[in-house]
């Protein structure tokens, strides 16, 4: 069996353009859709974060209004509270990727607030895209290629990929809030090729070992598409 690395954001806010604090953390179906997918195939599930802090769900990502219903939502809450690899989480620092079969990141907007600037999380990154092993990355996630750069130019530059689209930040309302927007910097920043599906609908690019997700609805095919990958 497989084991396999989630890269989890630790924040619990980000800092909007004007200053004000808003609650966030790690978004619930993007760690719980392949979370089960992996452990229910009997594959091991362990959690890094920076510094170690136990992750944050987005309360926000568990309102049955989010999420297609009540009963989605306390299945969502009943995989997060069974997974113990949550609450021990090991320090970004300590890891050792050869350890290793699988590196996934779930988004929400905590990367946002901290992947995008944790210089763990750029070595992480790098050094899992040159291995040649999978890397998966969904939704606010690609936050984390920023923190690739060095003296400007990132090993990602030229990789086609997804990621939480303009359009869909306008959505929920935060776009014009925002202090940046992650598909704008991705492309500018990182020199991505980008492309997107529809707002809301499960999209995913896969190129060589780099596989990223549009946006919340995204994550189970990338789940699916791991499992397909570790047979």
């Amino acid at each position: 069996m497989a084991k396999v690395l989630f890269i989890v954001s630790g924040a619990t806010y980000w800092v909007l353009k004007d200053g004000t604090r808003y609650a966030t953390g790690y978004w619930a179906e993007e760690f719980a859709n392949p979370y089960k997918i992996l452990t229910d195939a009997g594959h091991e599930v362990v959690v890094a974060t920076p510094n170690g802090v136990t992750p944050t769900v987005d309360m926000m990502s568990l309102r049955p209004e989010m999420v297609g219903g009540n009963d989605e939502a306390l299945e969502l809450e009943a995989v997060i509270r069974s997974a113990e690899a949550m609450r021990r989480p090991l320090q970004l620092s300590d890891v050792r990727l050869e350890d290793y079969d699988a590196v996934y990141m779930p988004g929400g907007h905590g990367p946002m607030s901290d992947l995008a600037f944790d210089a763990d999380v750029g070595r992480l990154l790098t050094r899992q895209l040159t291995s040649g092993n999978p890397l998966f990355i969904v939704c606010h996630a690609p936050a984390a290629l920023l923190a690739t750069r060095i003296h400007g130019e990132s090993p990602f530059k030229g990789f086609n990929i997804t990621c939480f689209t303009n359009d869909e930040e306008e959505g929920v309302g935060l776009a014009s809030r925002a202090p940046w927007l992650l598909e704008t910097d991705v492309k500018e920043k990182v020199g991505v090729n980008f492309s997107r599906g529809p707002m809301w609908k499960p999209y995913m690019v896969e190129d060589r070992n780099l596989v990223t997700g549009q946006n919340p609805a995204s994550a189970a095919i990338l789940g699916d598409r791991m499992l397909e990958i570790l047979k």
